[in-house]
Order: C-alpha cells, then structure tokens, then sequence
C-alpha cells in the first residue's frame, strides 16, 4: 500500500504536530518523526520511525512538514541544524509553522538550491481543528507545488491556495489580526454587560444569534464564563503573531491602530505571567487593567 504514499518527514510533534501526525498516519502515510523532546514521538513509535535529527528524518523524505513554534525554531531546525541541506532533489518542503512571509521567502529559495520544491502553509483551526482534521490550511507557493501536496493537506483539513510563496504566511497574519482583535473584542463586551448586572452567559447566546455572532464568541466567549483557559493556543504564540502583523506592517508603511492595541494588551498579559493561558485569556488582563472579575453572573446592577 504504502508504494503509492509519499514518505513524510514531520518535524514537530507538539500540540498541533502530534494530531496532525496522528491523521497523517490513519490516512496510510509512512512517517519519520522529529521532536526536540523525543518522548513526544513515542505514542507512535510503533507507527512510524523516530529520527534523532532533523537531518536524519528528512533524508529519505519526498515531502518534509515542519510545525514549529515561530520563525527562530523553524530556522534553527531547517537551517542551524543542517535538514534543508539534507533535503533530497525532488522533494517537496511544506513549512506549516507561522513564519514571517520573508523567511518563507528565504527557505523557498534555499529549497530551489536544493532541487526541492517549497509551500508554505500555516493553518488555523486551533489543537481542535487539527484532532478532527478540519483544519483550514492556507497555502503560498506555486500551483504545481500545491496541487502535489493536496493529498497530504486532505488528511488534516481544506487547503486554499493563497498567492505565490510567502502568501499563505500573509493570510495567516490576516487570520491572526480577525482573531486578536475579536478576542479583545468579545472580553470587553462580556465584561461591560455581566458588571452592569447581565448573566454574561445569556448575552452570549442571545449575540450569537445576531450580527454579533461569530466563532470566537461561541468558542472563547465560552471559555471566558467557564474560565478555562488551559491553552489550545498559548497567548504567548499570540503575541508572536501580533508582533509579526505589526512588522510586516512597518515593512509596507502601514499603520494598524487595533493590531497594535491589542498586541500591547498581549504583552501586559504575558508580562504579568500568563504565558501559556490560552489566547482567550486575554480577559485576565482586562479584569487586572480593572481591578474585577467577570463572574458567572455578574456583580448586579449598580446601586
């Protein structure tokens, strides 16, 4: 069976890397994994080969995968320790990391050195997403490129091709903007309505009916009133997508007032040792800026 599945090198087996690994290989493709932790890749040990080096793992790879946590880790693995210089002629290097669109850029060209092929592919939907395989990929890189990786993106979820190398990085940051400031967005509300005596919990689901409603209302405005904040998307990793929305910003001559509201909001939360709450956690800095807490129920009306 396995003669017509391409061999996948997959470095990167973390909160988003091990579900996808996990679909990749319900789908009949033979893998070698790479992780710094290597204990991470043992749940599939009995699955797939596990590489000491991300050298090693892409070696014999026709397409290699990597889903690191920024463009620093993405460089270093690709770079630093040595597997684009082990890509083999002919393979194919999907970076689905969210990476400035300039190194994207940079490491497509140093693929092309390579005879290889690159795409670069962030995706969105969250450790959610990629356990049900419904995430939605974003890929930059040439139609050829793409059309060979499709069979691999139709495990995890929908891939739409964005533009050339570098676009699907921009659509990304797009994605990341809409979130951010929706995020900021949705605590205000909830907090506006539930300290002036409204259940938070019925303004919700009265919003989402309206042209209120939105997927970060119903999935973080629910987090928010049940405040579970253990992290699908570690607020952390929203900072680092903000910080990169208002580079390549800069790198265009614009100027994007909410990005970079709530990118300083982020940075309070982070700053304030919130680290790893999930991104909808950013109604912790908001009750702290206030001196109060949501509650379920509100405070009551004012007297």
């Amino acid at each position: 069976m396995t003669s017509n599945y391409p061999h996948i090198a997959f470095l990167g087996i973390g909160l988003m890397g091990a579900p996808m690994t996990r679909n990749l290989l319900d789908a009949g493709f033979p893998m070698t994994l790479w992780n710094r932790t290597t204990s991470k890749c043992e749940p599939f040990a009995g699955e797939a080969t596990i590489a000491e080096t991300p050298a090693d793992a892409v070696r014999e790879a026709d397409i290699v995968i990597t889903m690191l946590e920024n463009g620093d880790v993405v460089e270093d693995v690709l770079v630093g320790q040595g597997a684009m210089d082990n890509v083999k002629s002919g393979a194919l290097v999907i970076d689905m990391s969210s990476v400035q669109p300039s190194l994207a850029r940079r490491h497509a060209e140093l693929a092309r050195e390579q005879g290889a092929g690159y795409v670069d592919a962030p995706v969105s939907g969250g450790t959610v997403g990629a356990a049900e395989a419904r995430l939605s990929i974003m890929a930059g890189g040439s139609e050829a490129d793409i059309d060979r990786a499709r069979p691999v993106f139709e495990a995890m979820g929908k891939c739409t091709r964005i533009g050339p190398v570098g676009a699907g990085q921009l659509a990304k940051l797009a994605n990341q903007a809409i979130v951010g400031i929706t995020i900021g967005a949705v605590s205000e509300a909830l907090l506006l309505a539930a300290k002036g005596g409204a259940d938070p919990a019925a303004v919700r689901e009265a919003l989402m009916g309206g042209f209120a409603g939105s997927r970060i209302l119903e999935l973080h405005g629910q987090r928010m009133i049940d405040r579970d904040f253990a992290p699908g998307a570690p607020s952390r990793i929203q900072l680092k997508d903000l910080r990169m929305i208002l580079d390549e910003a800069r790198a265009e001559g614009l100027t994007l007032p909410l990005s970079q509201q709530v990118h300083n909001e982020y940075l309070s939360l982070v700053a304030n040792g919130h680290s790893d709450v999930d991104h909808s956690g950013l109604l912790l800095e908001l009750e702290h800026l206030n001196g109060t807490l949501m509650g379920s129920l509100g405070r009551g009306p004012k007297e």
